[in-house]
């Protein structure tokens, strides 16, 4: 039953670092709009209640795993961007940035193996 719990967790945590991730887009948005423009206002309003979210699904979470688990699965945001990068701004995915990628993610796992092993 433990197990099913944690996935959940995890799972959670992952959707919750995707949210966050979205982030980025309505600031990239933002910024190029005129300075308190109608445009610019609705995404940095964007922004702000995913950031809320963020911040309320992040203190649930770390009241369930250790904080240094949490912390270290939000580095697969980077995996989020570069999704983000090519669906919304048309930007390329370089092989370096698939290295990079593959790097942290291989590093998120890891550190979450070896936390979990601490833990139980």
């Amino acid at each position: 039953m433990r197990e099913k719990t944690n996935i959940k967790i995890y799972f959670l945590l992952h959707f919750l670092l995707l949210l966050y991730s979205l982030g980025g887009i309505f600031t990239k948005e933002a910024g190029k709009q005129e300075f308190l423009s109608w445009r610019f206002i609705i995404c940095y309003a964007g922004l702000l209640f995913i950031l809320g979210l963020y911040a309320i699904g992040w203190q649930q979470i770390i009241k369930r795993i250790p904080l240094t688990t949490a912390f270290a699965n939000k580095a697969i945001t980077i995996l989020w961007g570069i999704l983000w990068g090519v669906l919304f701004f048309g930007e390329e995915i370089s092989v370096g940035k698939l290295v990079g990628a593959g790097i942290v993610a291989a590093g998120v796992v890891l550190y979450t193996s070896a936390d979990k092993e601490n833990y139980e």
